[in-house]
């Protein structure tokens, strides 16, 4: 059954943020797999705001090869698509399921390219949801429409399925197999074939997925906030270039049947944005915790572009909320370090009910949504020596007319520090951003004075590409993608590819 409310997604109409494709989760073993895949993908809603879907069946044990998958998905967030607790609650029995929340990055908003996708193909039935992107779709597309495949959809995701089904590979897992030694980039996938749970990696690694486990049940998900609400327990991540079989050969010692895909690249390359923006606090990601790494970032930060103040006249800290607050703190404590008097501040307050605006696209309309989404506390920002705390500018208009609102209350002096390096490309592996032209530091050749110029600031910092990896860990193999900041790219990408480029 799917839902097909419209035929386009809404847009998400997020402030000029990059932004990440799509949470993904799998659940085997639990009696109630669909009901823990809602919360958890509830918990992953930050990741996608478009759509939302879940596939579920329950298991035979292998002893019928050809269990019956349910689907469900739709447009919206995840309390809309599964508003009726009947979906979940007679539609989607069985004790494995995956889910996948959405926001588009390869394909567009129509409602065919809502995830997960599943088919019928010889040897059963098989669903996949992704996160990621993959760098060679555009040939892989290529060969197998001329070899007579019909696509339904858009996006890179569908490439798996078809390479899974035209595989000549004697067994389904070993098609699996094949299919995924012979896409690159950029994917963390959950795959159903059948009533066997598959989870899967790229071997550099660039998109998180970790495993839990909640008493005989076994969870992978995006982030590590989706095992809390589950009351999972965190065992350890995916593995760059692993793939785990969860299905009834675990009864034998309790642990999912493990494979390794042919790539085994000398290092690592975590997506260095899921520390800066996309991941909640609240998770652990890469085997780090993002709040700590957060605070690190902004304490480098105070301490590459500090912005003095004493007892007489302190400076006041304030993060864009939410996802630079503990950047800010971080900042502080790097400040009052250095003996500089700095104090967290709330001066800016988030509105997180925001709509829609109905005025046609262009200044006037992104002037509302600011004013939407943010408004200033104006008893602390008069009169006094403000910094804020950002973690990324993208295109800078939302930078510009947050200033231009902050000023109306009439802060003395308004600094702006920013706990990444500039952004000067844009991101092959499933970030969101627009193309270089679009991109202000791009066009201003990452010249940081004409930057404040342009959004009005009365300084700006951005950290080092040093001092930010400083800040993580390097330990094994563990190196990270810088790609959006250096241009260094560390898995090959097909030129000129854009979201749209396989529409009708």
């Amino acid at each position: 059954m799917h839902c097909t409310l419209n035929s386009r997604l809404p847009q998400n109409e997020e402030i000029d943020k990059p932004q990440s494709n799509c949470g993904i989760i799998g659940v085997y073993g639990a009696a109630n797999a669909s009901t823990l895949t809602y919360y958890g993908l509830h918990s992953l809603q930050h990741r996608g705001q478009e759509a939302s879907g879940i596939v579920s069946c329950q298991r035979t044990n292998g002893s019928n090869p050809s269990s019956k998958l349910r689907i469900f998905k739709g447009p919206g967030l995840v309390t809309e698509v599964f508003s009726d607790p009947a979906i979940i609650n007679e539609l989607l029995v069985g004790d494995v399921a995956i889910g996948h929340n959405r926001y588009s990055t390869t394909g567009s908003d129509n409602l065919e390219n809502i995830q997960p996708f599943m088919v019928n193909y010889r040897d059963g039935q098989l669903a996949v949801a992704h996160n990621g992107n993959l760098t060679n779709t555009r040939s892989l597309r290529r060969k197998l429409q001329e070899s007579g495949t019909i696509f339904q959809t858009s996006t890179d995701t569908e490439v798996f399925l078809h390479l899974t089904a035209r595989s000549k590979a004697e067994t389904p897992e070993d098609r699996i197999m094949d299919a995924l030694n012979t896409v690159r980039g950029a994917y963390s996938l959950v795959m159903m074939h059948d009533d066997t749970l598959i989870a899967a990696r790229d071997p550099h690694g660039i998109r998180p997925l970790c495993i839990g486990r909640q008493g005989d049940a076994w969870v992978v998900a995006s982030e590590t906030c989706a095992l809390d609400i589950m009351q999972a327990e965190y065992v350890r991540d995916v593995a760059p270039g692993e793939v785990l079989f969860f299905d009834h050969r675990m009864d034998t010692n309790g642990e999912p049947v493990q494979r390794w895909l042919d790539e085994k690249p000398e290092q690592h390359h975590h997506c260095i944005f899921e520390y800066i923006y996309f991941s909640r606090p609240d998770s652990r990601v890469f085997e780090e915790n993002v709040d700590k790494v957060r605070r690190k970032l902004g304490k480098v930060l105070a301490e590459e572009h500090p912005v003095d103040g004493d007892a007489d006249d302190p400076v006041f800290v304030m993060a864009v909320p939410d996802s630079s607050n503990t950047a800010a703190v971080g900042f502080v404590r790097g400040a009052v370090k250095q003996g500089i008097e700095a104090r967290v501040e709330i001066g800016l307050i988030r509105n997180h009910y925001i709509g829609r605006t109905f005025i046609q696209p262009g200044q006037e309309k992104r002037e509302v949504k600011v004013r939407m989404k943010f408004n200033t506390v104006k008893g602390v920002v008069e009169g006094r020596k403000v910094v804020i705390i950002d973690d990324s500018i993208v295109r800078g208009t939302t930078s510009r007319l947050l200033i231009n609102l902050i000023r109306e209350a009439n802060p003395r002096e308004l600094h702006v520090r920013i706990s990444s390096p500039p952004i000067m490309s844009p991101c092959p592996y499933g970030m969101d951003f627009p193309s270089a032209s679009e991109l202000i530091a791009a066009q201003n050749d990452g010249d940081v004075e004409k930057i404040r110029e342009e959004i009005g600031a009365d300084t700006l910092g951005y950290l080092s590409v040093e001092k930010m990896l400083s800040s993580v860990s390097h330990e094994g193999k563990r190196s990270y993608c810088t790609g959006c900041f250096t241009g260094s790219y560390p898995v090959p990408v097909e030129e000129n590819m854009r979201k749209d480029e396989h529409e009708a």
